[in-house]
């Protein structure tokens, strides 16, 4: 029976078990290595792990942890950003993740979160909950000797240069040029110090860890302006080379930046393929190209999912691009943040209150989600039968007033 199963907060000395869940819901090796579960415990933070115990056995793991959001026009806003979710099979559908869920959720509206976030492993399984999918990610495969570059290309033509440097030299100019980049663009998230160790070796969870190669743009005033982070396969067929470079991530500040790295990327010799990594849908890269079709892309897909645990607070947070007003009637099946309001907004700011004024649009929390980045189109959500309009017109009214300039871009898992 559910009853007999506990949901609570773990205790340090149960971390082991947990990460054994944890491994098993993710069909990995079950048990971690002394220096694994060390380095594991960097992210034990009480209250945070939220375990099932059937008897002494872990059988469902949950963590959240603080985050920051970027919103459209730059605020960043505190969030709830979730992992580590399993329900071990022998366990499942007997409500487990909605008691995890629900517990963590209520405490972070208490604790005051904007939002919640996370990156959904299954589609179907987190719309209950409130969750829309709010950005989109987009992976290219480059065919480098289709770009049309300059196989002669050594240096960028705008006087910058790229240096390949170590991981010490990361962890000192990756923070500061992140958080340029994170805070000029919708659904990114920050990274906390434990992030660069563990994308720089200081900190391993994988036994089998690869050191990336690391290469820093700077302009021709000497600043610091992108940083690439890959690795590359050895792939020799009669005597040929047909080595691909595989992206971790890539960051600039400007697209000056970023075509320097991309097009130092295509220039490598041996590597005859550049996967791009997770980029946005509206990422610049084909258009760096001679031929854009040499950039094919391989993988497009869902990505960050957010949960609005505060509507007020949501959408004055972000800017709009025209004036326009709306009463949204929104739907919170779990009682979090529902209600009726009033949205006016401008480029000058925007006020949302809560209102008794007649609805223009109604929609579910996770619909709201899904359309607050700017990412999807509320006539679309009409058309899809997703947003209902209780006044004609409303919904292009809606799309109009929300949708952004350019997408949103997450490019982080966590």
């Amino acid at each position: 029976m559910t009853d007999a199963v506990e949901v609570r907060p773990i205790t340090e000395p149960e971390l082991a078990d947990w990460h054994r869940a944890l491994s098993t819901g993710f069909l990995q090796r079950p048990t971690l290595s002394a220096e694994q579960l060390d380095a594991r415990r960097r992210q034990f933070v009480p209250g945070r792990l939220l375990g099932a115990f059937d008897g002494p056995r872990c059988v469902a793991t949950f963590r959240s942890f603080d985050q920051e959001l970027t919103a459209v026009g730059g605020a960043t806003l505190p969030a709830d950003a979730i992992s580590n979710v399993t329900v071990t099979a022998t366990h499942r559908r007997r409500g487990l993740l909605t008691r995890m869920m629900s517990q963590d959720l209520a405490a972070a509206k208490e604790r005051g979160d904007v939002v919640a976030t996370l990156i959904a492993a299954e589609y179907r399984i987190y719309g209950r909950y409130g969750f829309g999918p709010a950005t989109t990610l987009t992976e290219w495969t480059v065919e480098v000797p289709r770009t049309g570059l300059d196989p002669r290309w050594a240096r960028p033509e705008d006087g910058g240069r790229i240096d390949l440097v170590d991981g010490e030299d990361i962890r000192k100019l990756g923070p500061d040029l992140h958080e340029r980049v994170r805070r000029s663009t919708p659904g990114a998230v920050s990274r906390s110090e434990l992030w660069w160790q563990l994308r720089t070796g200081v900190v391993r969870f994988d036994e089998e860890w690869k050191e990336p190669y690391f290469a820093v743009y700077r302009s021709a005033a000497g600043e610091v302006e992108g940083i690439a982070a890959y690795d590359s396969d050895d792939n020799w067929q009669g005597k040929q080379p047909y080595d691909t470079a595989d992206v971790h991530w890539l960051l600039g500040t400007t697209p000056a930046a970023e075509r320097a790295l991309w097009h130092y990327l295509c220039s490598i010799d041996w590597i005859t393929r550049v996967k791009s990594g997770w980029r946005s849908p509206d990422d610049l890269l084909p258009h760096y190209l001679p031929d854009p079709r040499a950039a094919r892309i391989t993988n497009q897909a869902d990505w960050l999912w957010v949960r609005i645990l505060d509507v007020v607070r949501a959408l004055e947070a972000r800017t709009y691009d025209r004036a326009g007003s709306l009463v949204l009637e929104v739907a919170d099946r779990q009682g979090l943040a529902g209600g009726r309001f009033r949205l006016d907004a401008s480029p000058e700011g925007a006020s949302c209150t809560p209102t008794t004024d007649t609805p223009d649009l109604a929609l579910d929390i996770a619909e709201l989600a899904s359309v607050w980045l700017g990412d999807q189109s509320v006539a679309r959500l009409h058309a899809l039968g997703r947003v209902q309009e209780e006044r004609v017109g409303a919904a292009r009214e809606a799309d109009a007033l929300l949708r952004a300039s350019g997408r949103p871009w997450c490019p982080d898992i966590f």
